[in-house]
């Protein structure tokens, strides 16, 4: 009869056996029957202890668990039972080295990428800094540039206030430290009204009306062709014909300009060999009206100030100055059927202009700016100084209008 054996390690609680009721039960039953298998062997005492120790470290996680749920943060999974490496799961060291060692290699780069961006930065911040939503990014002016004015509907009540970027203009930023920073650029700044019938004449009819006039304002005043100092002729092309005392005078002022008939009533014009354009970008504000005539004729007005930047010809020095002409204009296009005019030509009726910037006393069918580093060499200024970029005075006024001649040559208090 098979006897049960005694623990390994007497000095061992008796409560640590790991014989259960039921395997004891067996086992005497089969020593009675005087058979069956041996005796189940109890663990050693090495074995025990560590599964003592297993079992209290699984305790000491589930206690601390349940103290982190107690102040009320947000709840982690159930911890798992704590699991010597290589006793239960978890990687071989191989792997695990493996690992390490690419994370080793990632915060590498990682900091080499930092510190050469940290570096970049450091010497040009304006590739980080004109990223931020809400800044301007580019050149000094692109801080106004970057809000236009809206567009212009009636003539202004005051004049634009000072600007407040220091400097002078130069080659890369031609409209520094000038109200006209803000207008739209060219063609596009001249727009057009919604187009109505008046009476005689259908809402295509003023449409077209309408496009012409701004096809004559482009080819007069933004023709790069034309401001080189070459002949007008789309511009000239949109007169009536039928006004031909008009059409011969114009005509004849681009050939022997003088004193009282010159081109520049009509065109801005600039010598080649003395200036050229700075960019190709013309600022230019205003707005256009219509109105009906008599029946089956509509009469337009267009009021718009242009800001030409302008260099040197010759030299390659930074000097740039700016010429701001402002032209009011006043033409109609009729009905052929109902009245004497030419279909889909103009018919000047009003127009009148300032020059800001432009020597006084010659009168050679150009234009002739000053520069800030070398005084005027034309006649002494006579007029009283006016701002060139206010829009608030009514050229018809103070002007003659209709081709009269009422001259002044005065200075300047911006350009």
């Amino acid at each position: 009869m098979s006897t049960v054996p005694p623990p390994e390690n007497p000095g061992e609680n008796s409560a640590e056996s790991s014989f259960s009721d039921e395997q004891l039960e067996a086992f005497m039953r089969e020593a009675a029957e005087g058979g069956g298998a041996g005796a189940p062997k109890e663990p050693s005492a090495r074995a025990r202890m560590v599964a003592r120790r297993l079992r209290e470290q699984d305790e000491a996680a589930v206690r601390e668990q349940g103290r982190r749920r107690r102040w009320g943060r947000k709840r982690k999974p159930e911890p798992e039972a704590w699991t010597p490496p290589g006793w239960r799961t978890g990687p071989a060291w191989q792997e695990m080295n493996g690992r390490a060692g690419r994370r080793r290699t990632v915060r590498s780069v990682v900091w080499v990428v930092l510190a050469v961006a940290l570096a970049v930065v450091a010497v040009k911040p304006s590739l980080v800094l004109d990223r931020i939503p809400g800044r301007a990014s580019g050149s000094p002016e692109a801080a106004v540039s970057a809000s236009p004015l809206p567009a212009e509907t009636a003539l202004p009540t005051a004049a634009p206030g000072e600007v407040t970027q220091a400097g002078l203009p130069t080659r890369e930023h031609p409209f520094l430290g000038s109200p006209a920073l803000q207008w739209a650029d060219g063609a596009g700044a001249i727009e057009l009204p919604d187009a109505k019938a008046v009476p005689g004449l259908s809402k295509d009819q003023v449409a077209l009306a309408l496009r012409r006039t701004k096809e004559f304002l482009v080819a007069a005043n933004l023709d790069p062709a034309v401001l080189r100092g070459e002949q007008p002729e789309k511009a000239l092309g949109l007169f009536d014909p039928k006004q031909q005392s008009l059409l011969s005078e114009v005509r004849r002022s681009l050939r022997e300009p003088t004193r009282e008939n010159e081109p520049v009533e009509f065109f801005s014009r600039f010598n080649p060999d003395e200036v050229v354009l700075v960019g190709d970008v013309v600022k230019v504000r205003g707005h256009m009206t219509f109105e009906p005539g008599r029946r089956g004729e509509v009469r337009v007005h267009a009021d718009y100030t242009f800001v030409y930047p302008l260099a040197r010809a010759h030299g390659d020095g930074d000097v740039v100055t700016r010429t701001i002409i402002r032209r009011y204009l006043t033409v109609t296009m009729a009905d052929p059927a109902r009245l004497r005019a030419t279909e889909g030509k103009l018919w000047m009726e009003a127009w009148d202009a300032s020059y800001g910037n432009d020597e006084c006393g010659v009168d050679d069918g150009y234009f002739h700016p000053s520069f800030p580093d070398a005084g005027p060499t034309g006649a002494p200024p006579t007029g009283e100084a006016a701002d060139p970029y206010d829009r608030s005075r009514d050229l018809l006024t103070d002007g003659a209008g209709d081709g009269a001649e009422e001259e002044s040559c005065g200075v300047v208090s911006r350009v």
